[in-house]
């Protein structure tokens, strides 16, 4: 059983349990030798014998819990063989019907244990007529032990299915709570990246479009005029900066993967800026299986770092994207009919190439994802791209 708040009360009765059974049994063997008589002997024996098949229940319930019932049923008729032995012998052995009450309900169920109860309580009774005679406390007492032990092995049975109830609960909650965490996450780095892409669009996009514009301006007033290369290469970088900036704004902003998904995210690029920039991209990414939102955003990001590289260096014609799940492992794709290029070549992202630094935040994406990045390219023969990882890592 899983820990609870109840543990202590299971583990409080269980331990009871076992207690009155070894007390009840040293009480048949005390008795056998203050008062001896020609069975007593056996019945020291018999006593022995059955507290130590009682002992081994632990080692059965083990065997049980790989096995399923058949071994604890086994260990059970062991001891009422025996119980009934030493009952046979002695009048005091009736008194360890009760905890075998317990054992009953169980192991055999509300309805079969019951049955038990009600066969054990009439044998306890009829052993307790034979060897002392028939009294009103010989049949009431083992009546009301057979009924407490009903209403403490039911409550019990329904204290443990409720602890089960409220532990599958709050399973349930916690997993809610780390869910809705997650979720909360990634509302807020998709809300710290929008704040960026504006702060970045006001401040320095805003300050370099100003600045190109100044420059144009001067250099159209006197084309003639000395110093001008310098304006002209000024507004150029001015120029270049601008478009980096514009870049990193949109790369910031994620398209909506709400509605459409990462499918209709890569379609929409495709359609457009990608088709705008001659390159044909193919999209076969379907969203019949949805991904989780991180993992979504991490692949799309993934092929837009792909595809600008396909478009800045590559010189491609066309591209295709594809995106396959089978048995809970993706594959994510990304190939090119471009000059390809030799995987081993390429410098440390440090040293200052985008396309390595880009081939290093695909990487990094995909470490944090659980993954593998695999790249296979060779000179003129294009460039396959490709992330691979099993769902089940992917939380």
């Amino acid at each position: 059983m899983a820990h609870t708040a109840l543990t202590p009360v299971f583990v409080g009765l269980r331990t009871g349990l076992h207690v009155l059974f070894a007390v009840l049994a040293g009480l048949v063997v005390v008795r056998a030798i203050a008062a001896p008589t020609d069975a007593s002997p056996a019945v020291v024996a018999l006593a022995i014998l059955l507290m130590a098949t009682y002992a081994a229940g632990g080692f059965v319930a083990g065997i049980a819990r790989g096995r399923g019932r058949p071994p604890a049923l086994v260990w059970l008729a062991a001891l009422i063989v025996e119980w009934v032995a030493l009952l046979w012998l002695t009048p005091e052995a009736a008194y360890l019907v009760f905890p075998l009450f317990f054992l009953f309900l169980h192991l055999l169920g509300r309805w079969w244990g019951s049955g038990a109860i009600v066969i054990a309580t009439v044998v306890a009774i009829c052993a307790l007529g034979v060897h002392g005679g028939w009294s009103v406390g010989g049949v009431v007492g083992p009546i009301v032990g057979a009924g407490v032990a009903l209403l403490i092995g039911l409550g019990y049975q329904a204290l443990a299915q409720e602890a089960q109830q409220r532990e599958a609960l709050v399973q349930e909650l916690l997993a809610a709570r780390g869910q809705l965490a997650a979720t909360e996450h990634e509302s807020g780095v998709l809300a710290e990246r929008a704040r960026l892409a504006r702060e970045i669009h006001d401040t320095l996009a805003q300050g370099l479009s100003s600045i190109q514009m100044l420059l144009h301006a001067a250099e159209r007033a006197d084309p003639e005029r000395p110093g001008v290369e310098h304006i002209r290469l000024a507004r150029e970088t001015a120029a270049d900066n601008l478009a980096d900036a514009r870049r990193f704004i949109s790369e910031l902003t994620p398209p909506q993967l709400d509605d459409n998904g990462l499918g209709g995210a890569l379609r929409r690029l495709a359609s457009g800026p990608w088709r705008t920039q001659g390159l044909q991209v193919t999209v076969r990414v379907s969203d019949a299986a949805p991904l989780p939102m991180h993992l979504q955003t991490a692949l799309l990001r993934i092929a837009q770092g792909a595809v600008a590289n396909i478009i800045q260096h590559a010189h491609a014609a066309e591209a295709t994207i594809t995106l396959e799940v089978q048995d809970r492992r993706l594959r994510f794709s990304i190939v090119d009919d471009g000059t390809g290029f030799d995987p081993g070549q390429v410098p440390d992202a440090r040293g200052g190439r985008s396309d390595s630094f880009g081939l290093q935040a695909a990487r990094e994406r995909v470490g944090q994802l659980g993954g593998e990045l695999i790249v296979d390219s060779s000179p003129g023969s294009g460039t396959t791209l490709a992330v691979e990882l099993a769902l089940e890592n992917v939380s």
